[in-house]
């Protein structure tokens, strides 16, 4: 997506003429203009001249902004350069209103004094009165030059509005003040109650005060983009040619060696080639406890060092840093509009022509109904400044950027402002098991030493024969042992069953259940045991030293602490929860019971992942979380996609929202930002509709006969100022909005999806692994023949073959014949007894 500055748009019909200007230039195939942070972002083949050459034609301006700037924008940017320029000119106006409203109200209501020059002299007063309003007139002329210009160019804005209520009434006053030059005295003093240069020079001061709090509110929504982008070092402390080098941040190159002292920020990203700390990242992740880092750990720019010096090699500099991706989600999620704004921006593209034709509409029903001109103008004139397109305008807009922003404090990063609406609309939640409701690391649970074998043996004899394995479950089994392993001779490792080696001239064995039962004795009680662990989801590993057994020890991907508290919350917000995984479904089904959800889909492929998603999403909003690059296809394929922030780089892209703490209880919390952000942005478009809807004919006269009710115009410029006023403050309660308070949620009927679909998948993918009973094989050769023959076929993914049991599991990525597979093996002389 290509990022462009817009200059010169008022209001939200001045940003629908953008977009529908830019859209029209062939090669565009989507515009997005944002009224709040003055940007359009737009996706296509387009070039930037043909683009910025359709702004000005629309009679805005437009330049692009840089690849840096889009990734990191200037904090300057979003400065709030228009508040002070408004103060200014409302002071001035102020200034000069009050001796107006003196002389043309004090005077003629209660009789103030006035200079003898002028004091008996009507003439004289109407002409202090238009040179006073010329000046306030001049003070505020961007009203009258935006106004007509848009006029011009046949896009009529809010503007337009203000300088047509302020202009008529400035040139009716001008009209009567003629007439009065030739009238006799007695009438003269009449004509006077018929100037209206105090409502010209009102309307506009009253639209200068609701522009300028509408300006520091609008400021206020940016705050959370400007704190991050403020949080960026600007300057780091790099080793050139063996000397210590204090650098702008920007002059930093991949690949450099940077210092960070006790107490300062990290410039870019990188991995800690030496030193060991505590590094704050609240400023990313939103969580205030310091995390532990040492030798081989990633650092992220923005992030506080603690304590200890840390010698870090850069890895990510510039807008590839962590904090730069950051900034450029949030940013990107301002420039785009949430599918719930279309209803406002079509109503806002045509609001102030149907506006300026209601005017005159009502100005000629008064003059019909026999009412003189400047009772009829003066209803024609109230319709025109209480009318308020920039109330709908930025209804979507500023409780997306706060909404955004508020995520981004917390660690939970938006992409788009579609992402943030989706999500809150969330039915169904499918979860990925490892790594996301899981830690993704498997750890020791239970270590059970056979009869008359201390504990510490176990684990010693273990902790020799795994040493030397790079398996993820031996990992597990060192990193739960303290002591020093021994060293062992021999070591073999026996695909699909287990590890051998030697130690002090007895043979170790560790593995399964069958393989280390076709080694050694083991007992129906131990037995037992293993078979009771695997029913709860853990995987049992065995060990034997010589013909003895020694134990058991368990080895599970634990539950993350938070994932129990995190589907509970889901459910009770309506939600369905699926745990999707390709692990078995005993294991799988034993995680799924301990976490809470409310179906297991096991045993299921990466395409197959994809294909759940899609049979899902006919049963109402679909939600994927996860981590992996197998999980990249179901997270395209989803409504709303959600990685988790420690996976991989292709899940992170792959997904529309981010959550940078990879807490399971954040996926609970987006969805709950999401619903309080839509609720606001419904709040904000209630109001936005009733305020026009009420206020426009109550302008008109409509109630005057039924309810004796009419308004003046300065009344209804007012009315006006407070109307966007309001919006933009409503949506700036969301930061106190508190993501992680279950206590407000609310129960929405949850979808219900039919189980013979959830039993279809699971009979499908049982079908997609087959275990061939092979004979023959004698050694490794054999098996290593095998799997290659098996994994040449077309649709075999895997094979996992083991001579010493005689089998082959074969893991399919389509379905395969029996008889295709007999054949390969079959045609190297292993004889195939059977298939399951």
């Amino acid at each position: 997506m290509e990022q462009y500055n817009v200059t010169g748009m008022s209001c939200a019909a001045c940003s629908a003429r953008v977009e529908k200007a830019v859209s029209a230039v062939p090669g565009v195939t989507s515009c997005s203009v944002s009224l709040l942070t003055n940007s359009m972002g737009v996706e296509g083949t387009a070039t930037p001249a043909e683009i910025i050459a359709a702004v000005e034609d629309a009679g805005y301006g437009a330049s692009q902004k840089g690849a840096a700037a889009a990734a990191k924008p200037d904090t300057d940017a979003l400065a709030d350069h228009e508040t002070p320029i408004l103060k200014r000119r409302l002071i001035w106006s102020l200034g000069f209103l009050i001796v107006l409203m003196y002389i043309s109200m004090g005077h003629a209501m209660w009789h103030w004094p006035l200079p003898m020059w002028i004091h008996d002299h009507p003439v004289s007063i109407a002409l202090t009165e238009l040179l006073l309003t010329t000046i306030i007139m001049v003070i505020n002329q961007k009203f009258f030059i935006s106004g007509f210009k848009s006029l011009l160019h046949g896009a009529p804005n809010m503007d337009t509005l203000v300088a047509l209520g302020s202009g008529v009434s400035y040139a009716w006053s001008v009209y009567v003040l003629y007439t009065m030059l030739a009238m006799e005295s007695e009438d003269v003093m009449m004509a006077v109650h018929g100037l209206y240069f105090e409502s010209a020079a009102m309307i506009l001061a009253l639209i200068t005060v609701g522009k300028m709090l509408e300006a520091r509110s609008k400021g206020k929504t940016t705050d959370a983009l400007k704190s991050l982008m403020q949080l960026s070092p600007q300057t780091a402390n790099v080793e050139r040619d063996g000397k210590e080098l204090t650098i702008p941040v920007e002059q930093v190159q991949k690949g450099d060696i940077f210092l960070v002292r006790p107490g300062e920020s990290v410039p870019v990203d990188g991995v800690i080639r030496s030193g060991s700390s505590s590094l704050n990242e609240a400023a990313l992740t939103g969580e205030s406890i310091p995390v532990d880092k040492s030798e081989g750990d990633a650092v992220s720019a923005a992030t506080v060092n603690g304590q200890g010096f840390l010698r870090c090699e850069a890895t990510r500099v510039g807008e590839d840093t962590t904090l730069a991706q950051i900034i450029k989600m949030v940013s990107d999620a301002a420039a785009t509009k949430a599918p719930i704004a279309r209803i406002a921006d079509k109503v806002s593209g045509v609001f102030v022509p149907v506006v300026i034709g209601i005017a005159v509409i009502v100005t000629a029903v008064w003059l019909l109904l026999g009412h003189d001109l400047a009772y009829a103008l003066e209803r024609g004139i109230s319709v025109l400044v209480i009318s308020c397109p920039c109330a709908l305008g930025l209804a979507t807009p500023v409780a997306i950027m706060v909404g955004s922003g508020l995520g981004a404090k917390n660690g939970i990063l938006f992409k788009t402002a579609v992402s943030l609406e989706e999500t809150g609309r969330a039915q169904i939640v499918v979860l990925d098991k490892t790594g996301t409701i899981t830690s993704g690391e498997p750890r020791v649970t239970d270590v059970l030493p056979a009869e008359g074998v201390a504990e510490g043996t176990l684990l010693r004899c273990a902790a020799a024969l795994e040493t030397p394995s790079e398996h993820p479950l031996s990992k597990a089994i060192l990193n739960h042992v303290t002591e020093p392993a021994e060293t062992v001779t021999d070591f073999r490792a026996l695909p699909g069953n287990g590890l051998t080696a030697r130690l002090n001239g007895e043979t170790l064995l560790g593995g399964s259940l069958s393989f280390l039962s076709s080694r050694v004795t083991v007992s129906s009680a131990m037995r037992e045991r293993a078979e009771r662990l695997a029913a709860g989801g853990k995987t049992p590993l065995l060990f034997a030293r010589g013909d003895q057994l020694l134990g058991v020890i368990a080895v599970a991907d634990t539950l993350k602490s938070d994932s129990p508290q995190a589907i509970a919350e889901l459910k009770n917000m309506g939600v369905r929860t699926v745990m999707l995984t390709g692990d078995n479904l005993r294991t799988a089904e034993a995680i799924g019971r301990e976490a809470g959800v409310d179906h297991v889909i096991a045993g299921v492929l990466p395409d197959g992942k994809e294909r759940v998603i899609r049979a899902l999403k006919e049963y109402g909003k679909t939600v994927m979380v996860g981590d992996g690059i197998n999980d990249a296809p179901a997270l395209t394929r989803a409504d709303v996609g959600i990685a988790i922030g420690a996976g991989t780089d292709v899940a992170i892209d792959a997904a529309d929202v981010v959550l940078m703490q990879s807490r399971l209880t954040d996926v609970s919390a987006a969805v709950r930002l999401s619903r309080a952000t839509l609720t606001n942005i419904h709040e904000n478009l209630f109001w936005a509709f009733f305020y026009n809807v009420l206020c426009i004919p109550l302008a008109a006269g409509v109630y005057t006969s039924l309810l004796g009710w009419s308004l003046n115009p300065m009344i209804g410029a007012a009315a006006m100022s407070l109307s966007s006023f309001c919006v933009v403050t409503n949506a700036l309660r969301l930061n106190l909005f508190k993501l992680h308070d279950a206590k407000k949620d609310r129960r929405r009927a949850a979808v219900e999806i039919p189980e013979s679909l959830f039993n279809s998948f699971i009979q499908e993918e049982a079908t997609m692994q087959k275990t061939m009973k092979i004979q023959g094989m004698m050694c490794e050769h054999c098996e290593a023949r095998v799997k290659k023959t098996l994994e040449k076929l077309e649709g075999v993914t895997e094979a996992v073959v083991s001579h010493e049991a005689g089998t082959a599991v074969v893991t399919l990525s389509q379905p395969v014949e029996d008889s295709v597979l007999k054949e390969a093996v079959e045609a190297q002389d292993y004889p195939v007894l059977g298939i399951e």
